[in-house]
């Protein structure tokens, strides 16, 4: 993961550098003043997803409009460029903020320093700073359109088989110890460690969400939430596993139960066989005998939580699926990926 982490950072240093040098060296072939800070704009324009891309780059051409507005106001009637320059950036920021722009206040930045320090309005210069805002813009989206859609969607999928193996792992680790049988696994660390790793695939799946234009890309996202969701569901089963001082006979049916549930942790189940399983166990622990001692009491009060834990589990996927309409399932289910 790591090392897919230095690959990604690597070649958006490559896209950044290139885009910022060509949106130059198209601005010098157009002998454009300033030439320069078309590549600082493809810069700061290629930081952002393919989405953000476009949406930033429509709002740096409107914005563009209304700082030359600012500027010939501001800089035509304040000569002192310390006091002029300062005006300036307050009315920019107070417009952006204002409609949302935030993100265009360093490039309108630049371009008030290129109109104070010229104090030109002319046709020919305004045209000029519009140019150079066109030309970053330009690259940037151009660039931004070179991604790798297959590679991320087949790391998007790796990572869901490789969540469901570590539940999967975790809950068989979790079966054990309610057979009462020696403990050769940190549970924590690895619900811990999991935890750490599903927030991670879930940046990937918004990653992967801004930066393509096809049908239903949230479905990765909301498949890594449900995970996270049921992660913390057995966060909360160990935790309260763990508080069990005797082991009740019950706590072996429930753990027969898990290593059943457990095979079903997987993409395309349908958890209702599991749920209905689920309430016959609750039925057969209503119907045994109470318990005749304190600590017998406290610890079957345990089991229920765990078999509302269990439950809790279940419905997150049971959610998930309802969510899915049929585009979706044709999608993601039915054709594969």
């Amino acid at each position: 993961m790591k090392k897919k982490q230095q690959k990604k950072r690597l070649l958006q240093a490559i896209k950044i550098a290139i885009g910022s040098s060509a949106a130059i060296y198209v601005a010098e072939v157009l002998n454009l003043e300033y030439a320069i800070s078309a590549g600082s704009i493809a810069l700061l324009t290629l930081v952002t997803t393919k989405w953000e891309t476009v949406k930033l780059s429509w709002f740096r051409l409107v914005t563009f409009l209304v700082s030359s507005v600012l500027a010939w106001v501001v800089f035509t009637q304040i000569q002192s460029e310390w006091l002029a320059y300062g005006i300036y950036i307050f009315l920019i920021v107070i417009v952006s903020e204002e409609f949302g722009w935030k993100a265009t206040i360093s490039v309108n930045a630049v371009i008030g320093m290129h109109f104070m320090a010229k104090r030109d309005f002319e046709a020919s210069f305004v045209f000029n700073e519009f140019m150079l805002v066109l030309i970053g813009i330009t690259v940037a989206v151009v660039l931004n359109l070179f991604y790798d859609y297959a590679g991320q969607r087949k790391d998007l999928v790796r990572n869901m088989r490789y969540t469901e193996n570590r539940m999967q792992m975790i809950l068989g680790a979790i079966a054990a110890y309610l057979a009462d049988k020696e403990m050769q696994y940190d549970i924590w660390a690895a619900i811990r460690e999991l935890e750490s790793q599903i927030h991670v695939f879930i940046d990937d799946a918004y990653e992967y969400q801004d930066n393509t234009f096809q049908s239903h890309p949230e479905y990765y996202i909301n498949y890594f939430e449900m995970r996270m969701k049921q992660c913390n569901t057995i966060h909360n089963l160990h935790y309260e596993m763990k508080r069990i001082r005797k082991m009740p006979q019950q706590a072996l049916i429930i753990s027969e139960y898990v290593l059943y549930m457990m095979e079903y942790v997987t993409e395309r189940n349908e958890p209702t066989a599991q749920m209905d399983k689920l309430k016959e166990i609750f039925q057969h622990i209503k119907e045994d005998k109470l318990p005749t001692t304190r600590e017998d009491f406290e610890s079957q009060a345990m089991l229920y939580h765990i078999l509302m834990d269990l439950e809790d589990f279940l419905i997150y996927k049971k959610r998930f699926v309802n969510s899915l309409d049929d585009k979706q399932k044709q999608r993601y289910w039915n054709q594969g990926k």
